[in-house]
C-alpha cells in the first residue's frame, strides 16, 4: 500500500506544499539539518501518528507556530485510493482515515505500515533491557490490536500497584496482583511466540551478511528464567507474592513482563559483550530487516521501508549484502548525504529529491 504523496503543514522546517512519492523508490539527499529526516518523519508519523524522535507532539509544529497537519494518500494494491489527515491544534490530536474521524491512534494499525531504519536502532543491540523489550513489543503492535490493549491495561495496573506500594496502601495489593498476573501472562506469551519466530529469521540473516553462525535472540520472562517453562497462573500468583516484602521497601513491582530481559546468544555465549562495533551495528541493522520479514510472514502484506542514513557506516561489500537481503517491500525511503554513491542502488523509476532548509527539488 504504497505512499502517493503527503502534504505538510507547519511540521518542523519543511515547506508547506505537496510532495509526489508515487515510486516503489525514493531518496531525499542533502547535507545534514536540512530536513530529509524531517521528511521520513512524516511518513511515520502519518503510519502511527506517533514520532520516532521525540514523545512531545509540540516539538513537530514549526517555530512560533502553534498547530500543524500532515495530509497523506496511498494507494492498495486495486487501485483504490486512501486518505489519512493528523491535526495538532493546541495540543489536542485530531486524526482522520477516509473522512472518518478516529478515536485512538492503533486504528491506524495496518493502514500503512513502516519499518524505520535509524542510528538510534544500535540501542536494541547495547542499550538498556528496556530498550529490547521496546522493540519485540514494537513488531508485535504493527499487527496486533490485541497486544496494543493487553500492554496498556498492563501499564496501568501497573502504575496503580506502583503506587499502593509507595502510598502503603497494601490492602489493595491482593487485587492488583491477580490482574497484574493475567496481563502479564497474555503479554509473555505473545512474546515467546515472537521471538521464537524471530530467530528463524534473524540468525539465517545475521549469518548470510556476516559470516557468524549460530547467534539468535533469546527471550528470558522474569516470571520463569527458562523459557520452556510454563508456569501456571497459580504458580505466577505465589512469585508475585513471595517478592511483596522486598517490595514493600523498594517501593515498586519487582517483577513482570516490564523486567523481562531479551539477550544475544552466540553457541550458547553472550554474544554482545565480545562483539565488534560493526557486528553490533549489523545485530541491530538486521533487527529491523527480521521485523520486516516477520511482518510480512504474520500479515501476508509488503511493509514500507524508512532507511534514515543506515548504510553510511557500512563498507561497501556490507552495504551491497545488507541491500541484497531486504525483504520484499511495498515502498523504500531513503535519505543519504550529498556525495554518497546514492547512484548504485537507483532504479530507472526511483524519484530523487535534492533537499535543502525543508525545501525539495526532483533531481
Amino acid at each position: 500500500m504504497p505512499f502517493l504523496r503527503i502534504s505538510p503543514f507547519n511540521f518542523r522546517n519543511l515547506k508547506n506544499e505537496d510532495i509526489d512519492l508515487s515510486a516503489k523508490e525514493v531518496f531525499f539527499v542533502g547535507e545534514n539539518g536540512q530536513g530529509k529526516s524531517n521528511l521520513l518523519e512524516t511518513l511515520y508519523y502519518s503510519s502511527y501518528a506517533s514520532s520516532f524522535r521525540t514523545h512531545s507532539d509540540a516539538e513537530l509544529i514549526k517555530e512560533s507556530e502553534n498547530s500543524m497537519s500532515l495530509r497523506s494518500y496511498y494507494r492498495e494494491e486495486n487501485g483504490t485510493t486512501h486518505s489519512t489527515v493528523i491535526i495538532l491544534d493546541k495540543g489536542t490530536k485530531h486524526i482522520e482515515k477516509d473522512g472518518k474521524v478516529l478515536h485512538d491512534r492503533k486504528d491506524l494499525i495496518n493502514t500503512m505500515p513502516c519499518v524505520l531504519y535509524s542510528h538510534d536502532d544500535l540501542d536494541f543491540a547495547v542499550g538498556s533491557p528496556e530498550r529490547r523489550r521496546f522493540f519485540i513489543d514494537q513488531s508485535l503492535s504493527m499487527y496486533d490490536v490485541m497486544y496494543i490493549d493487553v500492554m496498556r491495561r498492563y501499564k496501568r495496573v501497573l502504575k496503580n500497584r506502583n503506587i499502593c506500594l509507595k502510598e502503603k496502601k497494601y490492602e489493595l495489593l491482593e487485587t492488583y496482583d491477580l490482574q497484574l498476573v493475567q496481563h502479564g501472562m497474555e503479554i509473555q506469551s505473545k512474546r515467546k511466540s515472537s521471538v521464537f519466530k524471530f530467530n528463524e529469521i534473524f540468525g539465517k540473516l545475521y549469518e548470510n551478511i556476516t559470516g557468524i553462525d549460530g547467534v539468535s535472540v533469546v527471550y528470558k520472562p522474569s516470571w520463569s528464567e527458562e523459557i520452556q517453562n510454563n508456569l501456571s497462573f497459580d504458580e505466577i500468583l505465589n512469585i508475585v507474592k513471595n517478592k511483596r516484602e522486598i517490595e514493600k521497601i523498594m517501593c515498586s513491582t519487582m517483577s513482570g513482563p516490564h523486567r523481562d530481559r531479551i539477550i544475544f546468544l552466540r553457541k550458547g555465549e553472550p554474544f554482545i559483550p565480545t562483539a565488534s562495533t560493526g557486528q553490533r551495528r549489523l545485530v541491530a541493522l538486521i533487527l529491523r530487516t527480521a521485523q520486516a520479514v516477520y511482518y510480512s510472514q504474520v500479515t501476508g502484506k509488503k511493509p514500507v521501508l524508512l532507511m534514515d542514513d543506515v548504510l553510511l557506516e557500512l563498507d561497501p561489500e556490507k552495504r551491497q549484502k545488507v541491500t541484497s537481503l531486504l525483504p520484499e517491500y511495498d515502498q523504500l525511503f531513503c535519505t543519504f548525504l550529498n556525495g554518497e554513491p546514492y547512484s548504485n542502488y537507483k532504479r530507472m523509476d526511483t524519484i530523487v529529491y535534492k533537499i535543502k532548509s525543508g525545501t525539495w527539488e526532483k533531481e
